[in-house]
This record gives structure tokens, sequence and C-alpha cells, in this order.
């Protein structure tokens, strides 16, 4: 079993929570605080238990969560968002950049910041869009929905579509 296998934490109302590691969430079911919803690949093993490795656990009791606002503002979050390639000319992104440039007032939040390469970063330098006759792709905003603030960058199991309202035709 990879150490990098993680598990779907719902709510008692299957609302989801969080992501956990499988043996976090073997632990929750052998405790009887959650029960298991899906099984996912593989066999935990102990001296004297087995145990299905579990995709999707829902804990027996309800947790209130507080609510949160926004999915914190990363690297890899902005190149999750932009789907790895440049704002500017779509070839492959490796460094982020600020529209509008941090030298001329502009802020680093979601609106502001984009993925961008090497080669644009460099030509746009602390010039604005219009300075260069340039023009975004689309729009960058701050990633909403349930999935973005359980998962954050993560790439989501298959299994995990039901509760996550993904469309599974997103990861093909």
């Amino acid at each position: 079993m990879p150490g990098t296998a993680v598990s779907l934490v719902l709510n008692a109302t299957y609302e989801p929570l969080c992501v956990v590691p499988v043996r976090r969430a073997a632990v929750l079911v052998l405790t009887d605080k959650a029960v298991p919803v899906t099984e996912g690949d593989g066999l935990l093993r102990s001296t004297t238990t087995m145990v299905v490795a579990p995709a999707v656990v829902r804990l027996t009791r309800f947790v209130k969560v507080p609510f949160r606002g926004q999915v914190s503002l990363t690297r890899r979050a902005i190149f999750a968002r932009d789907g790895g390639r440049c704002a500017y000319c779509t070839s492959s992104a490796t460094t982020i950049d600020h529209v509008m440039p941090r030298s001329r007032g502009g802020r680093h939040v979601w609106d502001n910041v984009v993925a961008a390469c090497t080669r644009c970063n460099h030509v746009k330098a602390d010039r604005t869009l219009t300075e260069l006759g340039w023009r975004l792709r689309r729009r960058p905003a701050a990633p909403t929905g349930v999935a973005w603030r359980v998962l954050g960058h993560r790439t989501p199991d298959p299994l995990w579509y039901t509760w996550l309202d993904i469309p599974e035709q997103a990861s093909a």
C-alpha cells in the first residue's frame, strides 16, 4: 500500500469534510467513529486483523464545521486552477505572474495572480497588459466549490465524484 493513499471523509450528513490518509480512515472505522461507504484498492493488515482500505468513509456523528471562505492562495493551487498553462500564450507554465505588477500597486490576490511561462513572465516584467497589448485567455478568479475547499490542488479519486459533484468526464 503506497504511503500517499488517501480517503475522503464525509460528515454524518454525507457532506464532504476532508481528505485523510487511508490508515487514519481505517482507524476511524475500527474505532466505530466512521463507517466505510466505498471500498478502495488494497488491504491494511495487522497481526490479527485485515481491513479493506476505504476510499470513502462517513462519520457516525455529525461534526459542525466552521465556514471556510476561500481556498488558500498557493503556487500549486494557481497552477491547478490554470491547468498548468501560461495565461498569456498557453505553453507550459513554470512560474506565477501578477497581472497588475506589485510594483504598480497590484495585490497578491486570486484575481491578480496567474500561471505563466518563463518567457512571458520575463517579457512582461513590471508592465501592464495594456502597455504590451496583451490579453488574458480568461479572467483570473478564486476557485469555488466543494471540491476546491475539500481537495485544494489534489486530483480527486474517481470513487469520490459522487460526493464532490464533479462530472466523471472531467478527469479523463
